[in-house]
């Protein structure tokens, strides 16, 4: 159900608003479930369920809250996080084309001011809304597509100091074939190190729509620990045509003798 806690008028209706759908599609039963694995939830990880709900039944919903309820906290943590950098960033863009939308009322005077005025405000909505034929419900990049940060999980804290390099298959084959040389073939897009939070800086441009292909991120992790297995870990990776507009998050949770990745978002 749409939160009570909203300050801002403008907010609460943005809420409602992106409930719509769960709202239409909810029964006192799926509502009385809900609401029991939200209290489940919150007990366990200490923090609100939060999920993009914008086009999602409350079937659906439903069926996400459980599945990450198994979740252990830290991994929870981090995709609550990148739920809310959805929200936020969906309503910044609601936030934009609000404002643009009254400015040509308001600005607009004279048909040919008006005229002038439509065709700044295009451009501008095209920025914001991304290059054409990116789908109009997917809000407008606040960062570069692909990012990480890494968790060291023997210690239970993120890893600071890490180095970590980006990288884009580039040579003459589609992709690098496995267990064959490579030597050439990749081309470095950005490095940076971790920050206190386990976080990178930017390992490439900020860009709109991705270019599709295989990429591979690197981590320096025999430096950060010099007495482990692995003097370093190479995660690969593919992006195909139709996933071009969306997000990767590509973390590394490491010990000194083991790591494990996904992709987030």
């Amino acid at each position: 159900m749409p939160s009570q806690n909203h300050k801002s008028p403008t907010s609460a209706q943005w809420s409602k608003g992106e409930q719509a759908t769960a709202l239409a599609t909810a029964t006192d039963s799926s509502l009385q479930e809900l609401s029991e694995w939200n209290a489940r939830y919150m007990d366990k990880f200490g923090f609100v369920f939060l999920i993009c709900a914008s086009g999602r039944s409350t079937s659906d919903i439903l069926t996400e809250l459980k599945r990450r309820y198994e979740h252990r906290p830290i991994i929870e943590l981090e995709i609550a996080a990148g739920e809310q950098m959805r929200i936020t960033e969906l309503r910044l863009a609601k936030l934009f084309q609000a404002e643009l939308d009254g400015a040509i009322v308001s600005k607009a005077h004279s048909i040919t001011d008006t005229s002038k005025l439509e065709d700044r405000m295009n451009i501008i909505g095209a920025h914001l809304r991304g290059q054409i034929g990116k789908p109009a419900h997917i809000p407008p990049r606040s960062r570069p597509p692909i990012t990480t940060h890494i968790l060291d999980v023997a210690r239970g804290c993120p890893a600071k100091g890490v180095e970590v390099l980006l990288e884009v298959w580039k040579g003459n084959q589609p992709r690098p074939n496995f267990g064959g040389a490579d030597k050439g073939g990749w081309v470095l897009q950005g490095s940076s190190a971790t920050d206190k939070d386990g976080r990178s800086g930017h390992l490439m441009k900020l860009v709109e729509d991705l270019d599709p292909g295989v990429y591979r991120i690197s981590f320096n992790t025999g430096k950060y620990n010099p007495d482990g297995f692995f003097p370093f870990v190479s995660i690969v990776f593919e992006i195909r045509e139709s996933q071009k507009w969306e997000h990767f998050h590509v973390p590394l949770l490491l010990s000194p003798f083991s790591f494990s990745t996904y992709r987030g978002s």
